[in-house]
C-alpha cells in the first residue's frame, strides 16, 4: 500500500530563499541534480531559477514580487454620468465612423475603449446602458433598394387575395 505524502506548503519568504539558495550552491559548485534534491524541488525549476539569475541580474531578479493585481476599471459613477453625454454627440453614431445611426452593444464597447482604454464585453456593455437609462439597438437588417410603397401594396392587394385562395383550398 502506498503511504501519502504530506504537502508542505511554504510562505513567500521561504520560496525566495530557496531560490536564492539554489543560485548560492551552484556558485560553490554544486550540480543541478544535486541542487533539487537538497532543495526539494525538481531539476527544471532550478534550471529556470539559474537561468533567471543569468539573464536578469543575479539573485535580485530572484527575489519575490508582488501579483500585478486586478485589471483597471472605470469607475461605475463615471461611466454612468458620462456615457450619455459620449452616445449622444452631434451626429450620433456616424461621428465614431459607424455606418448608420444606432447604437449597439458592440458599437458602445468600442466607444468605451477609444475613451477610457478599457475593453467591455457587450454583455457588461448592455448591463451598463440600462443603469445608465439607456439601451443598445439592434440595427433592422433591410435591403437598400427595398421598395416600401411596392411591398404596401402587395400586402393590401395580392396578400388578401392568396389568403383568401388558400381558405378556400383549406375547405375542400
Amino acid at each position: 500500500m502506498g503511504g501519502s505524502q504530506e504537502v508542505v506548503r511554504l510562505t513567500p519568504e521561504q520560496k525566495e530563499w530557496r531560490r536564492q539558495r539554489a543560485v548560492a550552491l551552484k556558485a560553490s559548485g554544486w550540480k543541478q541534480r544535486d541542487i533539487a534534491a537538497a532543495l526539494g524541488v525538481t531539476e527544471g525549476a532550478v534550471s529556470q531559477w539559474l537561468r533567471r539569475a543569468a539573464e536578469g541580474g543575479g539573485a535580485e531578479a530572484l527575489r519575490r514580487r508582488k501579483a500585478p493585481g486586478g485589471k483597471f476599471r472605470i469607475p461605475r459613477r463615471e461611466v454612468l454620468s458620462r456615457l450619455p453625454e459620449l452616445l449622444s454627440v452631434e451626429g450620433g453614431a456616424t461621428s465614431y465612423g459607424f455606418i448608420g445611426d444606432h447604437w449597439t452593444a458592440d458599437r458602445v464597447a468600442v466607444v468605451i475603449e477609444e475613451t477610457w482604454g478599457v475593453r467591455y464585453h457587450r454583455s457588461h456593455v448592455s448591463r451598463l446602458l440600462a443603469q445608465a437609462g439607456l439601451s443598445s439597438q439592434l440595427p433592422q437588417l433591410r435591403a437598400a433598394q427595398r421598395d416600401e410603397a411596392a411591398i404596401e401594396l402587395f400586402k393590401r392587394r395580392e396578400w388578401k387575395r392568396l389568403k383568401r385562395g388558400q381558405d378556400e383550398q383549406a375547405g375542400s
